[in-house]
């Protein structure tokens, strides 16, 4: 054997590519974590031929990627769900994401702010009309999980960071343009809770930060809602968020999506330069539409 080929055998790189090095394969698998997990489904979203698809499908449920699960006895249906060793591979779909973003789709700019009329911009905008997917349990800082979309109209904020008690700012990283205001956007949301509450609208925050450091911040700050931690980036695949890298973190561009109970997005706020004034603008929406 090749030496080189020899090589490859202990190589994880060349591993992972031989599962889901393949075009299809990668956007099989965006699919099925934005919550379309069947197969007619797919082959609508994907527009790929029935037999590519299927051949994908197969693959990655050999390779314990994706579960067959059977939602119909007569006729026999089934649909595919992400395994846990599937689930470890949407931090490589964000990085992929973010990566295009930054040096394909954009000028390789490292930003927390983006473009009225950029494609981080049409991909959020295109959330309006599409139901974030079930099955999604984020922690919260009360020490319970968490569906980020409430049995209510919910307000989903989500920023990159705030600050962690304790830690001096310049000791978490430098500063990137347009990740600052985070303590100030909770803030502003812990203000206009009363008037949310009274509207019957939940609120709900989400980064990427880790439980603990959010549980440290919501108590010093009092918050009266649940943050909710995607470090593992669930909701940030599902969704297709719009991502930044600060040192070796991946943080989510600041935005807000109004939802419905039913779990529809009615509204998304994307870029936001005014953070006073898209929680009122928030709050407005919710109201309408609650």
């Amino acid at each position: 054997m090749h030496p080189r080929r020899v090589a490859d055998d202990a190589c994880g790189i060349a591993q992972a590519a031989a599962v889901v090095g393949d075009w299809w394969s990668l956007l099989v698998l965006r699919e099925v974590a934005r919550g379309h997990v069947r197969f007619d489904r797919l082959a609508d979203e994907l527009a790929v031929s029935r037999k590519v698809l299927a051949e994908r499908l197969r693959t990655l449920t050999d390779h314990q990627v994706l579960e067959r699960r059977l939602y119909q006895e007569r006729p026999p249906r089934h649909e595919y769900v992400l395994t846990e060793q599937g689930r470890g591979l949407l931090p490589v779909l964000v990085s992929l994401q973010d990566w295009a973003d930054r040096w394909l789709l954009g000028d390789g700019t490292l930003t927390g702010e983006a473009s009225d009329e950029g494609a981080e911009a049409r991909r959020v905008a295109s959330l309006v009309g599409e139901a974030v997917p079930g099955g999604l349990r984020l922690p919260g800082t009360d020490s319970h999980e968490h569906d980020p979309v409430g049995a209510r109209s919910t307000v989903l904020f989500a920023y990159p960071a705030t600050g962690i008690p304790g830690i001096p700012a310049d000791l978490t990283g430098p500063p990137v343009p347009g990740s600052a205001g985070c303590t100030l956007e909770n803030r502003q949301f812990r203000a206009s809770w009363p008037r949310f509450e009274a509207a019957g609208i939940a609120v709900h925050g989400v980064s990427t930060q880790s439980p603990r450091q959010q549980a440290a911040f919501a108590h010093a700050e009092d918050l009266p809602f649940p943050l909710l931690s995607d470090d593992r980036l669930q909701l940030t695949a599902a969704l297709r968020l719009p991502t930044f890298r600060a040192g070796q973190s991946l943080r989510i561009k600041r935005l807000i999506l109004v939802i419905g109970p039913d779990r529809v997005v009615r509204h998304a706020l994307f870029p936001i330069s005014d953070i006073p004034a898209a929680v009122e603008e928030a709050l407005t929406l919710a109201e309408a539409g609650a």
